[in-house]
């Protein structure tokens, strides 16, 4: 397949792996080519995504209302290797981004590492080229309906052992799929897998080479990207149909992997960010900066949720921050103001992101199997210390479906606790594999990817 819009600039490796891929992406116009003028706020559509009311999709990575909550009024509760697999499929390449779900078919990111080797790569750097790929799946038994790849190239940067070339996650409204690999581009393609347009954002350096992995976050005709490096930091919108750049911003931001959130408040759509140096939000339409607050830690990812205008910001690494900021009364610094409702500095998560549901906000301690309940409205605490069985690693986010947690873990071990002021642990489910992706639960049934497979899990058979 010959892509022919825009991707990566030519260096060193690419022009050798060009001669050696008819198949890679041709070389883009340069990022300098874009066009980043401010666009009026009537040209952005301020119509939310589709799926806000259809509950027959999983549009993004934390849901439809992007906060983690299924509209399934429950999922599975017992399974293993044996029981309630509906299909287990083998997924090519390696990628720790979380599915999303369209009507009758899964769509799922990766990269796969080729045997073809590049000459000239840096030492302790990959050396060979890896594919980067959407792949289409049916709902009923995990069969490919397609695959197609957007780029082929050397990764520039190595990774940190837990991490994956393929760790964004995609996002869809049911006319486009928007795919995000970092450094390796933003692509948009349609719901057959045809490449619509591609744009080159450069190269990411990730703090001590981590590897990359926020997610983009669609809202109406609008896509927003968070770069956020140890180089220049920025945040843009892109239109979807074309790709487009509508605005730009600067940032002073180290690494972060947190993805944006995007809400109305108001007369304005707001773009929340969380970051180490600010957590800040911008306007939809111009890019302008409508409020900040410092106070999270370093290495940002869990990612906030936003429920009844009240903002979630969460962070955990070598340290503990959580904020509730009310929206409406959230205006410039926000360091002494009384939007921030309350404060929380004990036991917050790292890398997972928590869940919010019938008033409740449950958290892990770091990226442990240790499990927080506070009272979203004011902060107190219902429980903490909580012990999840059989977890010792956590970094896919908590996923909450009607009065049922899951808890998916490195080790294989999934936990479904109750959603309640009392902890109470239902099930412990254990699959040979191992989890970073989140849950998707649609319809009552559960799809979990895992470094070797992907599952879906149910209760009843077809």
């Amino acid at each position: 397949m010959q892509l022919t819009s825009t991707l990566f600039r030519p260096s060193a490796v690419t022009l050798v792996l060009a001669a050696l891929c008819t198949a890679s992406a041709a070389t883009a116009a340069a990022q300098g080519a874009l066009d980043s003028a401010p666009k009026p706020k009537s040209s952005v559509s301020t119509t939310p995504h589709a799926a806000s009311d259809d509950d027959a999709h999983w549009p993004a990575w934390r849901g439809p209302d992007r906060d983690g909550v299924a509209r399934s009024p429950r999922g599975p509760l017992r399974w293993s290797e044996e029981a309630n697999i509906r299909w287990k499929v083998a997924v090519p390449g390696l990628g720790s981004s979380t599915p999303i779900l369209w009507g009758d078919t899964l769509y799922v990111t990766t990269a796969i590492e080729t045997e073809r080797e590049v000459k000239g790569a840096e030492p302790k750097r990959p050396s060979k080229v890896h594919e980067f790929a959407v792949i289409a799946l049916d709902r009923a038994d995990g069969s490919v309906r397609w695959r197609t790849n957007v780029a082929e190239t050397v990764p520039h940067e190595s990774i940190h052992n837990t991490n994956t070339q393929a760790s964004a996650s995609p996002v869809t409204d049911g006319q486009h799929i928007l795919a995000f690999f970092g450094s390796r581009g933003l692509h948009c393609l349609d719901m057959q897998g045809k490449l619509l347009w591609s744009k080159d954002l450069g190269r990411m350096r990730t703090r001590n080479e981590f590897g990359e992995g926020a997610s983009p976050a669609l809202y109406g005709d609008t896509v927003i990207v968070q770069w956020d490096h140890e180089g220049e930091d920025f945040i843009a919108a892109f239109d979807k149909a074309t790709g487009k750049e509508r605005w730009r911003k600067g940032r002073d931001e180290v690494t972060t992997w947190s993805t944006p959130v995007i809400t109305p408040v108001g007369d304005k759509v707001q773009v929340i960010t969380t970051a180490t140096t600010a957590s800040r939000a911008y306007d939809l339409a111009t890019g302008a900066e409508l409020w900040s607050i410092g106070g999270m830690t370093t290495n940002c990812i869990p990612t906030t949720i936003v429920k009844d205008g009240v903002a979630y910001l969460m962070s955990g690494f070598r340290g503990a921050a959580l904020q509730a900021i009310r929206l409406a009364d959230a205006k410039g610094d926000l360091k002494d103001s009384p939007a921030v409702l309350w404060r929380h500095s004990e036991g917050t998560s790292y890398v997972p992101s928590g869940v919010l549901t019938d008033g409740k906000l449950y958290f892990l301690r770091n990226n442990s199997g240790v499990l927080s309940c506070l009272d979203a409205a004011s902060g107190e605490v219902h429980y903490s210390g909580a012990k999840l069985s059989d977890v010792r690693t956590v970094y896919s986010s908590l996923t909450a479906a009607g009065d049922r947690i899951y808890v998916p873990s490195r080790e294989g071990a999934t936990v479904v606790f109750k959603a309640g002021a009392e902890f109470e642990e239902l099930a412990v489910n254990v699959l040979d594999d191992t989890f970073d992706a989140s849950p998707v639960i649609v319809d009552g049934v559960l799809y979990l990817r895992g470094w070797k497979h992907l599952y879906c899990i149910a209760d009843a058979p077809l």
